[in-house]
């Protein structure tokens, strides 16, 4: 039992890239990562990893062995999921990455509605915009927006479509008129979103070519898409953003949408996780429960 528990160390510490990495997922200090690969290295009579006073590199002979002891910890994974799906009671820790604002507005409050439901889940959220290593960084899943590149070593499942908009405060569309069509909205203030000295251009599908690419003069850029919805709200001009993160403002009376029979851009929301033999149940039941519950706030 003593060599399973460090053979589990020691693919923790292989996918996490390090001894500092692994210990702090595994909750332990440096050192008993250290002296779990060393009693390996000892017993096995091999070096699993070169190391240096700042970082360890697997060897090959580590990686020889890694590669067998991932098929086993991942047979026991399977093991414990197939278990815990005979149960009616989904339990342990849940540890999904997402998208900063959309994170915070959209999946968080759907994923923390689940702990009334399940005592014995438990949540860690963690809100980034970069693209996580799911393995690396110790996660169950990750929801991502947008287009996703090729990976082998993670799967994947469609859960919600997000639509852009066009909207404006109504003080604003009563003094300056509301659009009509694309070809008025240069005559419009905007507020777009930018960095430096670029800017996001807005794009409509089009009948002609694949995208219709317009923008209206600006003299405002900011690079968070709530402050640009803030100061739509405020009058400044027109603006551009998801449908979900207006959908209060539009019941509040404080944002119109305007252009509402011009097609809209549509992109994918995806909830990402690990390949493995068997879904943890308890991922099951948040990709799920996004898939179902994520469209109506889409609208």
């Amino acid at each position: 039992m003593e060599h399973l528990k460090d053979i589990a160390v020691y693919v923790e510490t292989v996918e996490a890239g390090g001894f500092s990495a692994a210990a702090k997922r595994l909750n332990l200090t440096r050192s008993a990562v250290a002296k779990t690969v060393a009693r390996l290295e000892e017993r096995l009579k091999v070096r699993l990893f070169h190391r240096t006073t700042r970082s360890q590199s697997i060897t090959e002979e580590g990686r020889f062995f890694y590669e067998r002891c991932q098929r086993a910890v991942e047979e026991i994974r399977a093991g414990e999921a197939e278990l815990e799906s005979g149960r009616r009671e989904v339990r342990g820790k849940l540890r999904v990455t997402m998208p900063v604002i959309f994170g915070r507005q959209c999946v968080a409050p759907l994923l923390i509605g689940l702990l009334d439901k399940h005592p014995a889940l438990e949540l860690d959220l963690s809100f980034s915009d970069r693209v996580a290593d799911l393995r690396a960084d110790g996660l169950d899943l990750a929801v991502r927006n947008g287009r996703l590149k090729d990976d082998s070593e993670t799967m994947a499942r469609r859960i919600a479509f997000q639509r852009l908009t066009v909207c404006a405060a109504p003080a604003y569309l009563e003094k300056h008129g509301e659009p009509s069509d694309l070809d008025e909205l240069p005559t419009h203030e905007g507020i777009v979103y930018g960095k430096r000295d670029s800017h996001d251009t807005w794009v409509f599908p089009s009948p002609d070519d694949p995208w219709r690419v317009v923008l209206p003069r600006s003299r405002l850029r900011l690079d968070d898409l709530e402050s640009i919805r803030d100061a739509a709200c405020a009058g400044f001009g027109l603006a551009w953003l998801p449908c979900w993160m207006i959908r209060n403002d539009v019941a509040a009376g404080r944002l119109r949408q305007v252009l509402t029979s011009v097609p809209s851009v549509t992109f994918e929301t995806h909830a990402v996780w690990p390949r493995s033999p068997v879904m943890l149940p308890r991922v099951r039941l948040a990709i799920d429960t996004l898939a179902t519950e994520l469209p109506r706030l889409m609208e």
